[in-house]
């Protein structure tokens, strides 16, 4: 048996938890990076009408009526809380598969009845609200799939008490036809508006198609949901161990257009620093960086502007100071002044195994030994400050410029272990 966890209104409950006032039956909507739009909502603000996406200028009223409190969302505060979350679920379980910031598989093979999967469900649910206060639901099921649809029968029906399981093929046919095809995980909106109108609007009806019918007219992917919808797993969770990005993208939308090269600067050392700490975190080192910084497309009385650059670095790195570096390099390449830049982002696509990188001769060990000791003693002071942003970099140019010989890279780390000593 697989479980799934999935946190409820996950960016409401993060700000409830921190902000008490906000708790039921006040409704709460989140809004993105820059205010835009709504991207999650309390159950109390659904009930109103407010969907996922909606414009903020188009709800404004209906949050005035109803006193709906609205707060901006808080990325960073959100992937704090998740890792707390996850590392709750990886003291009671044996491997976990992080599927999103708010949603996690694991194995329940090592009970062996449902009413030992169930009391340890319960466990695990009670568990992640002592420790954290996030209210979770727990679906159960042979497979990822009818765990998903397991997990939102938790989560919308009290009855169940958070954790719903579906251990039989009449418990499995029952949720099946009271799950619209278009909640069914892997079939997407595309291919539920073209199901519904033939009559497979329910996931029971797509799961009684024929086999011969299904090989026939679909593609692999939709196969394996199909077959999954059955009772058979083909989709396999990756243990926590196994999951490895092979690439990456730290950016955002920013509140109001940059036009200068120090703000710019300053976010290229935030998202190089959001990097690195990826890159350490699975033991693996980038071999390129990327840049890419845009005008905002929306406002056509502005001149328009949008570019891209990347490098390969002189060896692969997961180090933050070199990577901030790089990506400053890049974003100096394709800047144009006269622009107002509202969103940009760095990006890596080419990464391999830190056991599995070719060090460049033209860097010492004994320099390359010091990088790693100032990127092991910055993870360490926000690791135990549970946080990742006590120590990070502001800029790269910045911190150099502290230092007089600047082309001396000896200078510049000792200047920055003094630094990192005074914690």
């Amino acid at each position: 048996m697989i479980g799934l966890v999935d946190c409820n209104n996950f960016f409401v409950s993060c700000e409830r938890v921190l902000s008490p006032w906000l708790r039921a039956p006040q409704p709460v909507v989140v809004l993105s990076n820059n205010d835009g739009c709504a991207i999650a909502m309390s159950n109390e603000a659904k009930a109103l009408g407010i969907k996922r996406g909606d414009p903020f200028f188009k709800i404004e009223g209906i949050c005035m009526r109803h006193n709906v409190a609205v707060v901006s969302g808080n990325h960073r505060m959100y992937g704090d809380i998740s890792a707390r979350v996850m590392a709750t679920i990886g003291e009671l379980v044996p491997d976990i598969s992080i599927y999103s910031v708010d949603e996690c598989f694991f194995d329940m093979s090592l009970w062996s009845t449902s009413e030992d999967i169930i009391e340890h469900g319960r466990k695990i649910v009670h568990r992640i609200r002592r420790n954290t206060g996030i209210p979770t639901s727990l679906g159960i099921a042979p497979n990822m799939t009818l765990a998903k649809i397991a997990a939102r029968f938790a989560k919308k029906y009290p009855g169940y008490r958070c954790v719903c399981i579906i251990d039989n093929d009449e418990k499995r046919r029952k949720a099946l036809a009271l799950t619209p095809i278009s909640d069914v995980w892997g079939i997407g909106r595309r291919l539920s508006r073209k199901l519904a109108p033939i009559g497979y609007d329910t996931a029971l009806k797509f799961a009684d198609i024929p086999r011969a019918d299904i090989e026939r007219t679909f593609g692999i992917a939709t196969q394996r949901t199909w077959m999954e919808l059955n009772g058979e797993a083909c989709i396999e969770p990756e243990s926590e161990n196994e999951t490895s990005r092979k690439q990456m993208v730290s950016s955002r939308s920013f509140g109001k257009s940059l036009s200068s090269v120090s703000d710019l600067d300053q976010a290229m050392a935030a998202f190089a620093t959001n990097l690195g700490r990826k890159l350490r975190k699975q033991h693996s080192r980038a071999v390129t960086i990327g840049v890419f910084i845009q005008t905002n497309g929306f406002r056509e009385d502005l001149p328009q502007y949008s570019n891209s650059f990347h490098m390969h670095l002189d060896e692969p790195t997961s180090d933050t100071m070199r990577l901030t570096e790089a990506a400053q390099t890049c974003m100096h390449r394709i800047f144009r002044r006269g622009y107002g830049y509202k969103r940009a982002g760095v990006y890596i696509h080419e990464i391999v195994d830190e056991n599995a990188a070719q060090n460049s001769l033209f860097i010492s060990n004994d320099e390359r030994m010091r990088r790693q000791r100032i990127m092991q003693t910055i993870d360490n002071i926000n690791q135990s400050r549970n946080t990742h942003d006590c120590v990070h970099v502001g800029s790269y140019r910045p911190i150099s410029s502290f230092v007089r010989h600047e082309r001396d890279s000896s200078h510049r780390h000792n200047a920055i272990i003094d630094i990192l000593r005074t914690f």
